[in-house]
């Protein structure tokens, strides 16, 4: 019913428009139906017209635990100054009413399959559904909502006019080609929580010598998986600071055995601690607040061939970073660097931006004398670091720098998150990097390269004092930037979060050779690039493909039983694929591929 007043009041507005307001009568018509449109509206979505923020709690002790909470549960997704994986919240009390947000954060996707307006505008703009937080008692959601009633709208950003903005970046969809994978179920993860995801599997490796596949739970485990049954190799959530809130992606990060393993024994892993853990390597102005920190730390074990690791650890850096996200994810080693090669034994990092652009601190990166949002390569073995706790290689970019402020670990910055470094099989080195609102992107890097983040996003123009939510073409003078632009991307349009990504270099499926294989982390897209179409400078078309498990075609989302796949990637010492999700953590082996014989041009 008040739909339908809603759509009538519109048709009004519409024909007063088209007649042309010429009088006062019509200028109070007007401004009469404008009004009680916006009522109905508010009405229809929940709006807060109604003086219920007298209910809000306005004491220091509630406002500083809701500050507390949202730090905890809410600032890896939202802030108050841009629009992240989600909206932000600045000024949301005075739109919609406190039992509104309570009832929406507790079950938002109960909100999506009533139809409310709000809650679709969300999903469509997000392209995602919140998780719900059922589990949180009303008293803390209510001491979370005082915090947001503190927090005023953000600011309307208007460009400068000199650029037009491109809502739609790349109009062109990604199509479907007809390969079909057929998938295997290798082994479930034991669960690490009772709510969802499940698990947070996050990264899959082998180890060296042994080809025993380990797989990463942020929750604080590591798995080796021994004829399908997994065991716990590694529990770091032990640590006394150890911590994996807040953020999707904080807590046991990654981790990479040494080249010679066998020999030494040595294990590399990151991890978040609390903010006051410890003192940082790396670290920034007081005024800048500190989420949590990231640790890089070396485990040294005199039985490698033991089931359970059994050693002591020694801290190799440790970063401060301003929010909970896009934090040291990754850390590898070429697996294709033999013994006598410069790459050997030498550990490469990826490091994002903490989150700092999206809280305003945009210093922080696009720098090669800050650590934020760039790939390091480091000797874990030296000690000509500043702290002396690993070695700078000598043939980096900046290992010879006479700049003191160099950082001569960077091996390559501007990035937002570089969440997967592979190497193909002619020697290319690929990551994919988390985007902002528009574009996700897979990189070829160069060492001593400036990838662009955050006055770049794919292949286009971004200004970080204006709004980081919107891209506009190349400037004409683009070429002075010297910036390196990815070789792949995609926009919002297709997927929210791109999840890398591995070439096929196993023997079982020649089908998939020379073919870099990516995803959508939220929505569990799959996609591939031809490596042999890759050149520096040019995009290389991305195709879709789907993948099938006992004899059926069917998409992630059915098959883990969730709208949220959570997709990760992983590759055994063999060059076979593997792929898992989160919600249940299954994961599954490429075990087939055939051509379906569609037609890709007829499919969107």
């Amino acid at each position: 019913m008040i739909l339908n007043e809603i759509n009538t009041t519109i048709v009004t507005m519409q024909k007063i428009t088209s007649m042309g307001v010429r009088t006062k009568v019509e200028v109070q018509i007007l401004s009469w139906i404008t009004i009680i449109g916006l009522l109905l509206l508010s009405s229809a979505c929940g709006l807060n017209n109604t003086g219920e923020t007298a209910s809000i709690a306005t004491d220091t002790l509630t406002i500083d635990q809701g500050r507390s909470l949202f730090a905890l549960h809410c600032s890896a997704c939202h802030s108050f100054r841009q629009e992240g994986i989600g909206p932000q919240l600045g000024g949301l009390t005075k739109l919609v009413s406190p039992d509104w947000i309570l009832n929406f954060i507790k079950n938002p996707q109960a909100f999506i399959d009533t139809g409310d307006q709000r809650a679709l505008e969300l999903y469509d703009r997000f392209h995602t559904i919140m998780p719900g937080f059922a589990h949180l008692p009303d008293q803390n959601i209510e001491e979370i909502i005082a915090f947001l009633h503190t927090q005023k709208a953000a600011p309307v950003r208007e460009s400068s006019g000199k650029f037009e903005f491109l809502s739609n970046p790349l109009p062109d969809s990604v199509l479907l080609d007809d390969l079909v994978v057929d998938l295997k179920l290798v082994c479930q993860i034991p669960p690490s929580s009772e709510k969802m995801p499940r698990t947070r599997i996050a990264k899959l490796a082998p180890q060296p010598s042994t080809q025993t596949l380990f797989v990463v739970d942020l929750r604080g485990q590591l798995f080796s998986i021994n004829e399908k049954t997994p065991q716990l190799y590694l529990d770091i959530a032990k640590k006394p600071n150890f911590i994996h809130k807040p953020g999707l992606a904080t807590g046991f990060g990654s981790f990479a055995f040494h080249p010679k393993w066998a020999e030494n024994g040595l294990l590399y892993t990151t991890h978040t601690e609390n903010s006051s853990a410890g003192k940082a390597d790396f670290g920034y102005a007081d005024s800048i607040p500190i989420t949590v920190q990231w640790v890089l730390s070396e485990w040294k074990t005199s039985q490698p061939e033991s089931p359970i690791l059994k050693g002591k650890s020694r801290e190799l850096m440790r970063i401060n970073m301003v929010t909970g996200i896009h934090g040291m994810q990754e850390i590898t080693f070429n697996p294709l660097a033999k013994p006598g090669d410069q790459d050997y034994g030498l550990l490469y990092i990826g490091v994002g931006d903490g989150g700092s652009v999206e809280q305003g601190y945009t210093h922080l990166t696009q720098s090669r004398e800050r650590i934020w949002g760039t790939i390091l390569r480091i000797d874990p073995l030296g000690n000509d670091s500043a702290n002396g706790k690993y070695g700078i290689p000598v043939d980096n970019p900046w290992s010879n720098s006479l700049e003191h402020k160099v950082l001569r670990e960077v091996y390559a910055f501007g990035f937002r998150n570089p969440h997967r470094i592979s190497w193909s099989q002619t020697g290319l080195m690929l990551a994919t990097n988390i985007g902002q609102k528009q574009i996700e992107a897979v990189y070829q890097i160069q060492p001593g390269g400036n990838h662009g983040w955050p006055i770049r996003e794919g292949t286009f123009m971004i200004n970080p004092a204006d709004d980081l939510n919107k891209v506009y073409p190349l400037p004409t003078d683009d070429q002075l930037y010297q910036v390196v632009y990815p070789i792949a991307q995609y926009d919002h349009d297709e997927g929210t979060a791109i999840s890398g990504g591995y070439e096929y270099r196993g023997t079982d499926l020649p089908e998939l050779l020379g073919k870099y294989f990516f995803g959508d982390i939220t929505s569990g897209r799959l996609f591939y690039i031809n490596l042999s179409e890759v050149q520096l400078g040019k995009q290389v078309e991305i195709k879709e493909w789907q993948v099938s498990f006992e004899g059926e075609v069917i998409s992630l989302k059915d098959l883990c039983k969730n709208k949220r796949v959570d997709l990760r990637f992983g590759r055994d010492s063999l060059g076979e694929l593997y792929l898992f999700t989160k919600p249940d953590g299954k994961i599954y082996q490429f075990v087939g591929a055939v051509r379906s014989g569609l037609d890709r041009t007829t499919l969107n």
